[in-house]
């Protein structure tokens, strides 16, 4: 199994003219083939699916169980409210990295608490679009057994 699953939540589809100055100017599809290019150079395989809807996330994590080896999960605000979500994940045997374009701690006090942070590997966050190639390159140490 060498599939990674990007999840993009509400308003990542957006990127790249939603607030600039925080998001920058790529767009989702520009971050997506940074995180595809660094999954061939690992071997892996990306598959991508971003709503607006926090159900259908869920759905997403759910269906990637036991299809998936890894996931990697931009949530935006819903990193910060999802329960369900964060269930979700919790059900996931393989690695989990939360990702943030922008760094939570350095904005708006609601956005310093992840309710994803519990259920996941880690979290790469305030790199930009740099951040889609971290989270494939932890995933890919995390598969390959490093801790």
């Amino acid at each position: 199994m060498n599939l990674v699953m990007l999840l993009s939540g509400p308003n990542l589809d957006l990127l790249g003219e939603r607030e600039p100055s925080v998001y920058g100017t790529d767009t989702l599809a520009d971050h997506v083939a940074r995180a595809a290019a660094a999954a061939t150079r690992h071997g892996l395989t990306l598959e991508h699916l971003q709503s607006n809807h926090e159900g259908e996330l869920v759905e997403a994590v759910h269906a990637a169980r036991g299809r998936a080896a890894a996931l990697v999960i931009n949530a935006g605000a819903l990193s910060h409210t999802s329960w369900s979500l964060h269930d979700a994940v919790a059900t996931f045997a393989g690695p989990a990295v939360e990702l943030h374009i922008s760094n939570p701690a350095g904005r708006e006090p609601f956005r310093h608490t992840s309710v994803l942070a519990p259920v996941t590997s880690g979290v790469i966050a305030g790199f930009g679009g740099l951040g889609y190639e971290l989270a494939i390159e932890a995933v890919a140490q995390l598969l390959e057994g490093a801790p």
